[in-house]
């Protein structure tokens, strides 16, 4: 009789709404499916239908619960979209019985089943992009000379080296020209793995000719070009990390989302990474923020029209960047600062592509806009709201 006391006292409990282990399970059915592979829309619909099953078995444990009404409306919404049929086969959401070990989501959403802990793997953002400008892991932004060859990521499973070369005469302003990846040798998943991109060589393989690593269906390492010479994605699913490599103008641009635990997973020498802890305080050539007037000068009116470089006023420059990007955030910034600096129209393209990038990689849609400070915005999609939202909103996000 305890026995049953205790159970019914425990339906009761708002921790009973299985919700976040549904999302779970969703995650790590749908982490290794790539759009551009074939089978991707059968295996999607499968993974829909479990999750949908998921939601059902649970309703009554999480009636009014806002998280689980957002997810059922994404579900009916995606199934929609991808012409999902609601009969059908389902794909198995018994960790143990999904486990992958090259697999990055799959082993890892195993290891927290077994442990009790249904949050999902944590990751980071860095993203490089025009003078150049760097968002590390920890969304810090500052704008950096770095001149020559410099690690941004140097860990046990990834190495990515970037080399910046002066812009224009006279300017501090440098920008990437060239994009060394090292994908470490990983157990049985795949073999060490180069790839390299220069400017006007935007490969769609790696250094050695081959476009994946590791054996089976999916392949553990894959690269995608979206594209021609101008626009390519690495999908490293058995680290859980996607890379996106372009090129505007003359220039390269960078944005990687890796799991935290994997991103932190380095030897005390390895420090040195630019992605990890920012710029050297000797290579930035702004206060960490951004500001227009890191390049005008504290003693030079925001009004002033006259050129920092020939070609851009600073009304001009920003009259073109607002036109890309209406929200006066830390990119619409950087967009004016590089087009003062360089008089290069590219670079627009590049700050403009580097937000694209964000809201396809962040993991958390509050933080995919920074404003400098004393800026008086809000960031779009911030606040309460977003945070209460939780995980399936994002999942939806991604695949809507």
């Amino acid at each position: 009789m305890r026995g049953r006391n205790r159970l019914r006292g425990d339906c009761q409990q708002p921790a009973q709404c299985r919700i976040q282990k549904c999302t779970t399970d969703f995650v790590s059915l749908t982490s290794h499916l790539n759009s551009a592979v074939d089978g991707f829309d059968s295996e999607f619909c499968k993974a829909l239908r479990a999750y949908a099953g998921c939601t059902q078995r649970t309703s009554k444990a999480c009636r009014g619960n806002l998280v689980y009404h957002s997810a059922v409306l994404g579900i009916s919404d995606l199934m929609s979209q991808r012409n999902c049929s609601k009969d059908g086969p389902t794909s198995s959401t018994n960790p143990e019985v999904t486990h992958d070990p090259c697999n990055y989501h799959s082993h890892a959403g195993a290891r927290e089943h077994r442990g009790g802990d249904l949050n999902p793997p944590s990751y980071l953002f860095c993203g490089l992009f025009g003078d150049p400008h760097l968002r590390t892991f920890k969304d810090h932004f500052q704008t950096c000379k770095v001149e020559g060859a410099w690690p941004l990521i140097d860990n046990n499973y990834l190495s990515v080296q970037v080399t910046n070369v002066p812009v224009v005469p006279g300017s501090s302003a440098t920008a990437t020209n060239k994009i060394t990846i090292i994908f470490k040798a990983h157990r049985e998943c795949t073999e060490q793995k180069v790839y390299q991109a220069v400017t006007d060589d935007l490969p769609a393989a790696f250094v050695d000719g081959s476009t994946s690593g590791g054996a089976g269906d999916p392949r553990s390492l894959l690269i995608v070009e979206r594209e021609s010479g101008r626009s390519v994605e690495m999908h490293a699913r058995y680290i859980g990390t996607t890379v996106f490599v372009r090129q505007l103008g003359r220039y390269l641009t960078l944005a990687i989302r890796m799991p935290e635990a994997l991103a932190m997973s380095y030897e005390e020498s390895q420090d040195l990474q630019l992605c990890v802890n920012g710029c050297p305080l000797s290579e930035r050539i702004d206060d960490g923020q951004g500001q227009v007037s890191a390049i005008l000068g504290p003693s030079t009116p925001h009004t002033s029209l006259a050129p920092a470089w020939p070609g851009y006023t600073l009304e001009a420059a920003s009259a073109q960047c607002h036109e890309r990007m209406p929200v006066k955030d830390i990119y619409f910034q950087s967009c004016v600062f590089d087009l003062l600096t360089t008089g290069d129209a590219n670079f627009t393209a590049a700050a403009h592509s580097a937000l694209g990038d964000v809201e396809a990689l962040h993991p958390r849609r509050e933080r995919w806009h920074i404003f400098p400070s004393g800026s008086q915005g809000v960031p779009h999609g911030g606040g309460p709201g977003a945070v209460t939202l939780g995980l399936p909103c994002l999942i939806l996000v991604v695949f809507l």
